[in-house]
């Protein structure tokens, strides 16, 4: 039987906000768990900014697919991302970090092409290696930056498999190769004689003809622009942005 005139708590917890108080720690002791498993970190930092970072890491990945055990960067990912920064407004710039080995030469043309092409700023900086079809895509934006301890291996175009020996198939690798050479020669300040020497220098690569280019080297040669880490990539970047805001309200 209830008893009358029972007195009433001052502060009654409400049964509705227990299991929701409850539900947002649970959902946070979720989240940071999930943080350490996939980023090794409690919290990431989440900040609006004004620049896209792009990574072009590991095999670029063309038309065929690589095995899974491969770190690969995907055109297909790429490109949209790129159609995407140049759309979005919020967007002033972009920073490109590489550490790849190649790969595809059409895909990694195809990408350089495209980041040339954007009207936004670019600065890209070479992380570790920036190997091959790499090349291009490292000179490709306004502005180009190398870790003193980075490596950049220069080589004609080498194919795998099957190739018939016609004189057909040769004048095709040296069109595709021409406009590799094109490319960098265009973006980059290494003279077309420079090029062609590191290109088709013999001794220094093991079984192969070649140029590795560390560090400062790339600097010297006029492939790279400087020797930077993340800051002076991300000063110049910022740089260039503000100078992009000058001249398009000059234009208007």
């Amino acid at each position: 039987m209830p008893i009358p005139n029972q007195p009433i708590p001052e502060n009654p917890q409400s049964p509705v906000e227990q299991p929701a108080k409850k539900r947002s720690t649970a959902k946070r002791t979720n989240s940071t768990v999930e943080n350490i498993e996939a980023l090794g970190t409690t919290d990431v930092p989440n900040i609006k900014t004004n620049v896209h970072c792009l990574t072009i890491i590991g095999q670029v990945e063309g038309h065929v697919v690589l095995p899974p055990n491969n770190k690969t960067t995907k055109y297909e990912h790429i490109m949209p991302q790129l159609v995407a920064i140049e759309q979005n407004p919020e967007i002033e710039g972009v920073l490109m970090m590489l550490n790849t080995v190649g790969g595809d030469v059409e895909a990694g043309l195809a990408i350089a092409e495209m980041i040339s092409s954007m009207s936004k700023p670019t600065v890209s900086i070479v992380l570790g290696g920036g190997h091959s079809i790499g090349v291009p895509i490292a000179v490709s934006g306004t502005y180009s930056f190398i870790v003193d301890s980075a490596t950049m291996t220069i080589h004609p175009i080498r194919l795998t498999g099957l190739v018939i020996g016609v004189q057909q198939s040769f004048d095709y690798l040296e069109k595709m190769q021409d406009r590799i050479s094109r490319f960098v020669i265009n973006h980059s300040r290494i003279s077309a004689a420079k090029w062609k020497e590191l290109l088709f220098k013999t001794g220094e690569l093991s079984r192969d003809i070649g140029t590795t280019l560390i560090g400062s080297e790339a600097v010297e040669c006029g492939l790279i622009n400087e020797v930077g880490g993340l800051a002076q990539a991300n000063a110049k970047l910022q740089e260039l942005i503000r100078a992009n805001k000058e001249q398009g309200g000059l234009k208007q």
